[in-house]
């Protein structure tokens, strides 16, 4: 049967193989009259040096001008030169993807970091493809614990939902998706470092990530100092690596640290290829890529993944480009706050700006009232905060500005969590209950 299946495929197998030469380099672009082909496509570029020999450069078909085609290299331009041969592989990119990878860190191209051959038996996947139709999607209706208690009580996430974490530099991101890795009860974490500086990468994998975390985490990793390609690759690679778990029954969860990244390097190939800068010099081509790659995560009938995006924040402005654009197509947003790093609130999330749109669907009646009631009272205090800190306000003048000053520091010291604590759903929202009852002790 096997053979047979094989005969029907012979008529539809190329013979020809097509080739074109390097006409010119631009700045990041290579322009080569041929080969035949498609935008997406890969392309062997052959290159001859005296010091390195023969050696093959892979690039990228990323646009067209007249008859020449625009390419953009996965590695640098070094020892390129006119006339270069560039073989046409008529494909996209593809990964070999298995449960092999397991543990493993590997590149945007989904070769492992510490230079060993990748495991045998693995599976071709291309790294992209279309969103889940949303008329097959689930809806998700069960409660995901990821081991922290603001997010766990005020923030229930649901198995399935994509969450954006938004939040200055030096706020402590990475140390909290380190925390949800780690205390997650998801299957499988699959974890994109994209733009990262490269002692971040392994002070990420060592210190906030772990052996344990390690063990049930697949690391794909693309540098700030690798070319803008490679850091769009890697985010669309740990996406590939997410769905192909997901279309086995896994339920995943998928991090991205972070989504600027890939729109500056999205805006670095746009400008480069000649599109017009819009908003802030991002190109319209980044307000594009964004919603196809932020999509293909959630639910589908098979599995789930569970996404969380940090967004990096220029000059702690909620409203720049990117941030408007990513908080409008996910399911929540996480905001950490600089004030409250600074006051030595860790992880510093603001509950007060930050939302779940699906907490009220998959937590308890019980565990939301009470998620609200604190809030709400945190909200009070926050309000009243500059009065009270100055004396103008007198005790007895308002019975919700009283309650809301009995009850900022038990709600503060309810939202902090040790680096390495590991509190489960349970003992979260029993506290939070408790502490919306009147319990708790100042």
């Amino acid at each position: 049967m096997r053979a047979a299946q094989l005969i029907e495929q012979i008529p539809h197998i190329s013979t020809l193989k097509k080739y074109g030469k390097v006409s010119r380099v631009v700045g990041l672009m290579i322009e080569s009259q041929g080969p035949e082909s498609s935008i997406g496509d890969v392309c062997k570029i052959h290159v001859q040096s005296a010091q390195n020999g023969h050696q093959i450069i892979l690039a990228e078909v990323v646009g067209f001008k007249d008859e020449t085609v625009i390419l953009m290299p996965y590695s640098s331009l070094k020892d390129i030169s006119i006339g270069c041969l560039v073989e046409g592989t008529g494909k996209p990119l593809e990964i070999k993807v298995g449960p092999e990878l397991i543990g493993k860190v590997l590149d945007a191209l989904g070769n492992p970091y510490d230079g060993n051959p990748l495991p045998r038996g693995l599976m071709s996947v291309p790294t992209e493809s279309e969103p889940p139709n949303p008329l097959t999607r689930p809806p998700i209706d069960e409660m995901l614990e990821v081991g922290v208690k603001a997010i766990d009580g005020m923030l229930t996430v649901g198995s399935g939902q994509r969450v954006g974490i938004f939040a200055g530099s030096g706020v402590g991101k990475s140390t909290l998706l380190g925390m949800i890795a780690r205390n997650t009860k998801a299957q499988l974490n699959v974890i994109a470092l994209v733009g990262e500086r490269g002692r971040e990468v392994r002070e990420f994998i060592e210190r906030d990530l772990g052996p344990e975390g390690l063990s049930r985490s697949i690391v794909v990793a693309a540098t700030g100092d690798q070319p803008a390609l490679m850091r769009i690759k890697a985010a669309f690679t740990a996406t590939a690596i997410a769905e192909y778990f997901r279309d086995r029954g896994m339920n995943v969860m998928l991090m991205m640290d972070s989504v600027t990244r890939v729109a500056m390097a999205q805006r670095e190939i746009g400008l480069a290829i000649g599109e017009p800068p819009a908003t802030r010099g991002y190109t319209p081509s980044v307000f594009a890529i964004l919603p196809t790659l932020l999509e293909r995560t959630g639910t589908n009938i098979h599995g789930t993944i569970t996404a969380f995006y940090t967004v990096l924040v220029d000059g702690d402005d909620m409203n720049e480009p990117i941030a408007d654009t990513v908080r409008g197509i996910l399911d929540g947003h996480i905001v950490l706050d600089r004030t409250l790093a600074n006051k030595g609130q860790y992880p510093a999330i603001n509950v007060l700006k930050s939302v779940s749109r699906l907490m009220n669907h998959i937590a308890e009646p019980e565990h939301v009232a009470a998620a609200s009631r604190l809030r709400e009272l945190y909200y009070t205090y926050s309000k009243s905060e500059d009065l009270i800190n100055i004396g103008a306000y007198k005790r007895g003048t308002s019975r919700e500005i009283d309650e809301a000053i009995h009850y900022e520091p038990l709600i503060t010291q309810f939202l902090k969590q040790g680096f390495k604590d590991k509190v489960s759903i349970e003992q979260t929202v029993n506290e939070l209950i408790t502490l919306s009852n009147g319990g708790g002790h100042a």
